[in-house]
């Protein structure tokens, strides 16, 4: 019985550190979406990039990379981030729309 135990616990190890990564990771994504939507929201009433960064940052809890567009009708953000943590190898990416022009 303690040799089986020996040899399971580090999978099951294992398969709990994973599980715990990924509802970090998917946290992190539900953070980073409404980071972009408020970017696309402050974009759109013609607030600058750096202040739509600035809130996307404090929505998002960390550093993030913010990329938009016009097109006249809608203004896109998108946010890139690192995830945090032993998966910082994984870029999370998240965008949103909004009308230009406060609208």
């Amino acid at each position: 019985m303690t040799a089986e135990l020996a040899v399971a616990l580090p999978a099951v190890a294992a398969v709990l550190a994973l599980c715990l990564g990924a509802v970090l990771l998917a946290a992190q994504q539900v953070r980073l979406s409404d980071g972009a939507a408020d970017a696309a929201r402050a974009l759109g009433r013609g607030e600058s990039a750096s202040t739509a960064a600035g809130i996307a940052a404090r929505v998002s809890g960390g550093a993030v990379s913010l990329g938009s567009t016009n097109d006249g009708t809608f203004v896109c953000a998108t946010l890139r981030a690192p995830a945090a943590g032993l998966l910082a190898a994984i870029e999370l990416r998240a965008s949103s729309c909004a009308l230009a022009g406060g609208r």
